[in-house]
C-alpha cells in the first residue's frame, strides 16, 4: 500500500538506502519517507544501527606448543554518518570481522607460553580491538568493545595441569602437616621435660625430707631411751617401714603376690638384709 501511495516507512533504529535508477541517493532516518517509484526511486536495502555480537573461536597454537581454542567476542555497530560505506563497501561484514580476528589472535598468541595467554587476555583483546577499530572504521563501523572470554587447552593439557596444580597444593599441605607435627613434637617434649624436671624435684624433696626425719627420730629416741644406740633406732625405722610396705601391696587392689620370709624371726632377717644391703651399696 505504501508502494502505491508512493510511500515508505523506515523503523527505529534502522537507515534505509535510496536509489534512483540503482546510483546512491541518500540514506533515510527512521520515519516516512516518499518515495516515487515511477520516477525510478527506490529502497536498496536497510541497515541496522544497532549495536550487534560477532562470537569467534580460533584454534592457534602458544610458545610451549599447546594447541588452544581462543574464543572473542566483537561487539560493533554501523555508524549513521557513515551508512552508505556500510552498505555498499562490505558484502559479508561477519566474514570480515572473523578474518581480523583470525590474523590478530593467530600473531598475537604465539608469542605467549600458555599461562602468559591467560594472564594476558586483556592485552590480547586490545590488539584484536586496535586492529579491527582501524580497519573497520573505513568501512563504516564501530567496534564498541571487544572480549577475550575464553581459552580452551585441550582437554590432555587441562587435565595434566590440574594435576600439577593438585600436586603442588598437596605437596604444600603435607609439608605445613610435617611442620605441625614437628612443633606438637617439640612441645611435647619440652612439656615431658619439664614434667621430669619437677618430678625429679618433688623425689629429691621427698627424699630429703625422709632423712631429715630419720635424723630427728633418731636423734630423739636416743635422747628419749637412754642406752640405745643408733643402731637400734634404725633397726626399729625398718622393721616400720616393712610393715607400712606390706600394708600397702594389702591394699591395692591392682597389686601382685609378693612372698616373702614372714614370722617373729624373719623381721631380724630383713632388718639384717635391708641395712647390709645400704651398707653394700654405700662401700661401691
Amino acid at each position: 500500500m505504501g508502494n502505491l501511495f508512493c510511500c515508505v516507512q523506515v523503523d527505529q533504529s534502522t537507515v534505509a538506502v535510496k536509489e534512483k535508477f540503482g546510483r546512491f541517493v541518500e540514506v533515510l532516518e527512521p520515519g516516512c519517507h516518499c518515495l516515487p517509484w515511477f520516477l525510478g526511486h527506490q529502497i536498496a536495502g536497510h541497515l541496522s544501527l544497532r549495536l550487534q555480537q560477532l562470537d569467534v573461536r580460533c584454534e592457534t597454537k602458544t610458545k610451549d606448543n599447546v594447541f588452544v581454542n581462543v574464543v572473542a567476542s566483537i561487539q560493533y555497530r554501523a555508524l549513521a554518518d557513515k551508512a552508505n560505506d556500510a552498505f555498499y563497501k562490505l558484502s559479508n561484514t561477519r566474514s570480515q570481522i572473523q578474518a581480523y580476528v583470525f590474523d590478530v589472535i593467530r600473531a598475537s598468541v604465539p608469542k605467549l607460553n600458555l599461562d602468559a595467554a591467560f594472564e594476558q587476555k586483556n592485552d590480547i583483546a586490545k590488539a584484536v580491538e586496535d586492529e579491527l577499530e582501524k580497519a573497520m572504521s573505513a568501512y563504516g563501523y564501530e567496534i564498541v568493545q571487544t572480549l577475550i572470554v575464553d581459552i580452551e587447552p585441550d582437554e590432555h593439557v587441562k587435565r595434566a595441569m590440574n594435576e600439577i596444580n593438585a600436586a603442588a597444593r598437596m605437596r604444600v599441605a603435607a609439608n605445613e602437616k610435617a611442620e605441625a607435627e614437628k612443633i606438637l613434637q617439640i612441645k611435647r617434649a619440652e612439656g615431658e621435660a619439664e614434667s621430669k624436671y619437677l618430678s625429679g624435684l618433688g623425689i629429691a624433696r621427698q627424699r630429703q625430707a625422709i632423712v631429715d626425719g630419720l635424723r630427728d627420730s633418731v636423734l630423739g629416741f636416743s635422747v628419749n631411751v637412754p642406752g640405745t644406740t643408733a643402731k637400734d633406732v634404725m633397726d626399729m625405722v625398718l622393721v616400720t617401714q616393712y610393715f607400712d610396705t606390706m600394708k600397702e601391696i594389702g591394699a591395692s587392689s591392682k597389686s601382685s603376690a609378693v612372698f616373702i620370709p614372714h614370722g617373729p624371726g624373719s623381721v631380724r632377717d630383713v632388718a639384717s638384709q635391708i641395712r647390709d644391703g645400704l651398707l653394700q651399696g654405700s662401700h661401691q
